[in-house]
């Protein structure tokens, strides 16, 4: 006896179809699954075997062999549960195994029948789009594949209920979503700049860093704000578009860190992984490569607090997804690339105390402590980032000021308006924003003056700045020019922008 079920998995970020054959014969009663399994896939046996005694249909005493095609790729992961269970029914005769060609069936079964969530259901639901008739999945994983309009996705709690819908006794509605509504009642943000006192001229820094897609890193003691400004720094980027939504939601589903409430990502992601971290957790991989924090952050926001006391090599490893926009993990069976297009804002004390420069308290630490703890961040690494601006202390009167301080709408409506200036500039290209520009780019987009051009060689001499921090310059003062609707860059925007890298002969 033979049935065929079809089901899919997830490499990277790309689904393909799994054809999941059941074979049923004469001999020692056992269930053998083969077609690369991994250790999760082989404990399923038992799973399914308590899920259909325990529904009430029979489990058949034969030896029972199943096959994952295609053989030769890895499968991982709890989905495949649901679709052996109902081959094995299929084999025997207790489900119309005809009925369930050309849906996909994918989750996990409780020991009791029921079917629990799964990972990756909206890349599944993406390759499956007008492709086969149905997918049916968990109801938690219902509204992030619904998001997909080509795709009928058919919710199912428990094993009893996908046996009576093929075998014709009930009937489930396909979910439907109007994924632009949800989109709107999804994209609210609770926290907003106005509530950050005073500091006007890191909130400038913060806004040329939203309107441009630049990095920035914050220095200042301890409780001068720099965490809260990094929390509000999505609410002032632009929304993000359906498309960005669901590219976001596609790494979130992969990762099983999508809300099931929400069924799409409709803010920004905003990643604050503590010091702690490893590289791999950082920038992804593992066995099976997953994405990292700076996947997670893609089309948002990356926070690393305390930025010298992560490892040096975690910090290292950034260094090429920060120009690249993507990270690319490769292992012996493969080679994936997840994206990676984040603005990293970092913070930091200037010195282990936090005290170093502070005009009202004294610095506890050696000079030689302050070096050691400064030189944990490399060159290379700082040369990536294009604006460094100090934190300064909040004085009495700037924290007991009543008024109202600008709010996020405000300042996020400016950046818009540079960013459909960038657009156009760059129509038809794969750059979004002045971070992305090359060196034709910069030659063709950052003509400087007489006067600009001297200012910023004496910038350069003085500072001793690299190449790479020279291009970096050009391109904030770009961003700078933007946001003020000049088509030329000037000397005030030159000086600016030279500003953002003063700090560091200071501190670096």
């Amino acid at each position: 006896m033979l049935a065929k079920v079809l089901s899919a998995a997830v490499i990277g970020l790309d689904a393909f179809t799994v054809e999941v054959e059941t074979h049923l014969e004469r001999g020692l009663p056992g269930l053998s699954i083969v077609g690369l399994p991994d250790s999760v896939v082989k404990e399923s046996k038992d799973r399914i075997n308590a899920a259909i005694k325990n529904s009430e249909y029979l489990f058949p005493i034969k030896k029972i062999t199943v096959n994952l095609a295609p053989a030769d790729i890895k499968k991982e992961g709890s989905s495949y549960d649901l679709p052996i269970a109902i081959a094995i029914l299929g084999a025997t005769g207790q489900i119309d195994i005809e009925k369930t060609k050309d849906y996909i069936i994918l989750g996990e079964l409780s020991l009791d029948g029921t079917v629990r969530p799964v990972k990756g259901a909206l890349p599944i639901s993406v390759m499956a789009e007008n492709k086969y008739k149905g997918i049916l999945l968990p109801k938690e994983n219902a509204d992030e594949a619904a998001v997909i309009p080509g795709s009928k996705i058919y919710a199912v709690g428990s094993l009893n209920e996908i046996v009576d819908f093929f075998n014709g006794r009930i009937e489930i509605e396909p979910r439907k979503i109007d994924v632009n509504r949800l989109f709107e009642e999804l994209n609210q943000w609770e926290i907003d700049f106005s509530e950050v006192k005073g500091q006007y001229h890191v909130k400038r820094a913060l806004e040329i860093a939203a309107a441009g897609g630049h990095n920035i890193l914050m220095i200042g003691p301890p409780g001068s704000g720099k965490s809260m400004l990094s929390k509000r720094f999505a609410t002032i980027l632009p929304n993000l578009t359906l498309e960005e939504s669901l590219e976001t939601t596609k790494i979130y589903s992969v990762a099983g860190l999508l809300p099931h409430e929400k069924g799409i990502i409709a803010t920004r992601p905003f990643r604050s992984p503590h010091h702690s971290i490893s590289d791999s957790a950082l920038v992804g991989g593992g066995r099976f490569p997953k994405p990292g924090e700076i996947s997670l952050a893609h089309n948002g926001v990356l926070f690393l607090d305390e930025l010298p006391e992560f490892k040096k090599n975690v910090l290292e490893v950034m260094r090429q997804p920060l120009e690249d926009r993507e990270v690319t993990i490769a292992r012996a069976a493969s080679t994936l690339k997840f994206p990676s297009n984040f603005i990293m804002v970092a913070a930091m004390n200037p010195c282990p105390c936090g005290y170093y420069g502070d005009p009202t308290r004294e610095c506890s630490c050696p000079t030689n402590k302050i070096r050691t703890y400064l030189s944990r961040i490399s060159g290379p690494l700082m040369d990536r980032i294009d604006i460094h601006i100090e934190v300064p202390a909040l004085k009495y009167d700037e924290l007991s000021q009543k008024k109202d301080a600008e709010k996020s709408d405000a300042i996020r409506q400016r950046v818009i308006k540079a960013r459909k200036i960038q657009t156009l500039r760059y129509y038809g290209r794969n750059i979004y924003c002045n971070s992305g520009m090359n060196q034709k780019d910069l030659k063709k987009y950052c003509a400087l003056d007489a006067s600009s051009d001297s200012i910023l060689k004496r910038a350069i001499e003085s500072l001793s700045l690299s190449a790479r921090a020279y291009n970096r310059i050009l391109k904030v003062a770009r961003t700078i020019a933007d946001l003020a609707g000049r088509e030329d860059i000037s000397v005030e925007h030159i000086a600016e922008a030279v500003q953002y890298r003063s700090l560091d002969r200071k501190y670096v």
